[in-house]
């Protein structure tokens, strides 16, 4: 009987948790409130609350944050040396001559950026060259915004910062074999429907009219060698084809992004450039640290709680990976507005419980729930850059939504197929 109350009070508490987030509730917060509620429910003692959901959880995801913080730092050293500019800027001249395809250049070039990339910061100094682009060619606001923010969240499922953020669920799945095959099949899936989406709205391209932004000061970066141009994808292809950890791969572009842009020239030049960089990598992600020890508090008190709830999961969840695929695809738009697919909002109550009862394995999990929460990155109003770029083109929030939800939605089933196919077997 006191199992089957505290079965009831942890689904309660987890659909308070859920209302509280898509209200807007602080997910900081939230997740340590969540962290101490469920220990209390669940009766754990008190020491295994200090070890098990506190100490342990926060102490063995140090590491994971150790490669979101050279993955930071080198997407830093990508915008302020002027390489990430260079590559957007090339897409300039192919312009007005053949404005379908230049926007297709430009959404290709926005993957290749963030593929290393990562972060608000890196969003806007990428996007005030990229979005007048876009608008100066005639592509329409409402085409060029949903393009531009799903282009970055096409490559996040190889980008080496978030990926690390999701594994704090899923600690056993490394970056590397399989699953970056299927990342790069997936980003490929997403960018093909974004093309798709360009070509469909290529009409309103070609008789649009030329829109600009008004801005006080012009944008201005240092040009850099075209063969700078492969830095963003050196960590990938490392790891990827050498089998390097992320940790050196990151470090060695790093390197080689410093030495091909000059920074190297003085060593009190180089100086300068690395603590300014550092300093701003660590700035861009300090508030995300806090939150994702948090968030593992949180995945620790939902482990310790698998006894009370595993058999009313297992009761509600379809047994067929392929039933569970198919079912998260369609219901992906729940990750919007931070909802429960979405593991940095609500759907954190998600993956913690579906993570600590083994139903599914872990390798099969993390790409299902990676990609309903990726339709929120790449759309969704509570992600801090897709709000950014409503703001800086004055498009309309429900132009918006309008035009990229059914596109990130067809992509989501799609990839969640993929998962299936090269997961759950």
């Amino acid at each position: 009987m006191t199992n089957i109350i505290i079965s009831i009070l942890l689904l309660l508490t987890f659909v308070g948790f859920i209302y509280y987030i898509v209200k807007g509730g602080n997910l900081v917060i939230g997740f340590f409130i969540m962290a101490l509620l469920w220990s209390i429910i669940g009766l754990i003692p008190f020491n295994v609350v200090i070890q098990d959901v506190i100490a342990k959880p926060a102490l063995n995801y140090g590491s994971t944050i150790i490669y979101i913080v050279f993955g930071s730092w080198f997407g830093r050293v990508l915008v302020d040396s002027g390489i990430a500019g260079s590559i957007s800027a090339q897409t300039e001249k192919v312009g007005r001559k053949a404005p379908i395809f230049a926007a297709i250049l430009v959404v290709l070039v926005t993957a290749l950026i963030f593929s290393s990339a990562y972060g608000v910061g890196s969003v806007i100094a990428i996007g005030v060259i990229l979005i007048p682009i876009l608008l100066s060619i005639g592509v329409p606001k409402k085409v060029a915004i949903p393009a531009f923010t799903m282009a970055i969240g096409a490559p996040m499922y190889i980008n080496v910062v978030l990926f690390n953020q999701i594994k704090a669920f899923f600690p056993s799945v490394s970056f590397s074999g399989n699953y970056l095959v299927f990342g790069l099949t997936a980003m490929s899936v997403q960018l093909l429907g974004v093309i798709i989406f360009i070509l469909v709205n290529s009409k309103s391209i070609k008789n649009g009219k030329i829109e600009t932004i008004a801005t006080n000061s012009q944008v201005e970066f240092k040009r850099t060698h075209p063969v700078t141009f492969i830095v963003p994808i050196i960590p990938v292809a490392l790891n990827m084809f050498f089998h390097w950890d992320a940790i050196p791969a990151l470090l060695l572009a790093t390197i080689i992004a410093l030495l091909l842009t000059g920074q190297m020239k003085s060593y009190t030049g180089l100086v300068a450039f690395i603590n300014k960089t550092v300093s701003q990598a660590i700035n861009d992600i300090s508030g995300l640290i806090i939150f994702l020890m948090a968030l593992v508090m949180f995945a620790g008190a939902a482990t310790v709680n698998v006894p009370h709830f595993k058999g009313i999961i297992e009761v509600i969840l379809p047994h067929s990976p392929l039933v569970l695929a198919i079912a998260v695809g369609i219901l992906a738009p729940l990750a919007l507005f931070r909802g429960p697919l979405h593991v940095w909002g609500a759907g954190a109550a998600t993956a913690a419980v579906l993570a600590a009862t083994g139903t599914f394995s872990p390798i099969f999990l993390l790409p299902l729930l990676y990609t309903a929460s990726i339709m929120a990155v790449s759309i969704d109003l509570t992600q801090s850059w897709n709000t950014w770029a409503l703001t800086y083109s004055k498009l309309e929030t429900k132009e918006y939504l309008k035009m990229g939800i059914p596109v990130m939605w067809a992509i989501s089933i799609v990839n969640e197929l993929l998962v299936f196919a090269f997961f759950g077997h």
